[in-house]
């Protein structure tokens, strides 16, 4: 295979086994892309790259040994310039900024679907891929939007953003307990059929799961739990 059409390299870098595993099948489903590997803090991912460097970072902000945007530095200081998608439940604009000057490309926030990705990704190749000299402004602005101005990913039909983020907050806030849909949609202020369906989308996204909860006359109630993210 000729440099040209090899496969771009991504490195997950992702504390949480289960997300891990998650955003590695979504990455092995997008054609010209491939998983180098997966990695679970920040010292894994220095040593995994001295070894094998890569094109790509998936990277989660909440690392168990340090920020991820510190371990950025570290590898940018190193000389390491791997571009970066940060896959993370942060939404504080002033880690955007930094992760934008220390050259995160493209931010995605948990929960998401693999359509997400698979946008997010396939733009970013095709940012990527642009070679040669620029004719002009319009021709340098339209390789840049490749990459800052992604369609909206489509959810499921049915559910809409801000739900689901209200949705997920509620799970998120509710620990190792977890929350039944009755729970989630008394919490939202949606109805329980409503509430379930944002959860099952979780756990198809691999972010919650679901189990029997028992102690109650009749059949067992689902229970669901927030598996990644803080």
């Amino acid at each position: 295979m000729s440099p040209r059409t090899a496969p771009i390299r991504v490195l997950v870098v992702e504390d949480d086994p289960v997300a891990a595993d998650a955003h590695a099948l979504y990455v092995e489903r997008i054609p010209g892309f491939s998983v180098a590997g997966t990695v679970h803090s920040g010292a894994e991912a220095r040593r995994r790259l001295d070894r094998d460097p890569v094109d790509l970072l998936l990277l989660d902000l909440y690392l168990p040994d340090g920020h991820g945007l510190g371990l950025l530095r570290s590898l940018r200081a190193a000389g390491r310039t791997a571009d970066v998608i940060a896959v993370t439940s942060a939404r504080d604009l002033e880690v955007v900024r930094e992760g934008v000057s220390l050259g995160v490309v493209q931010y995605v926030l948990k929960p998401f679907a693999f359509g997400t990705l698979r946008d997010r990704l396939l733009r970013y190749a095709e940012f990527r891929g642009a070679a040669g000299e620029a004719s002009g402004q319009e021709e340098v602005d339209r390789a840049l939007s490749a990459l800052r101005a992604p369609q909206p990913a489509a959810l499921p039909k049915g559910l809409s953003g801000p739900t689901l983020e209200s949705v997920t907050r509620a799970l998120r806030d509710s620990g190792e307990a977890g929350l039944t849909a009755q729970a989630a949609g008394e919490a939202v202020g949606i109805s329980r059929i409503t509430a379930r369906r944002y959860l099952e989308h979780l756990v198809d996204a691999r972010q919650a799961e679901r189990r029997p909860q028992y102690g109650h006359v009749g059949r067992p109630e689902l229970c669901y739990r927030w598996l990644s993210g803080r």
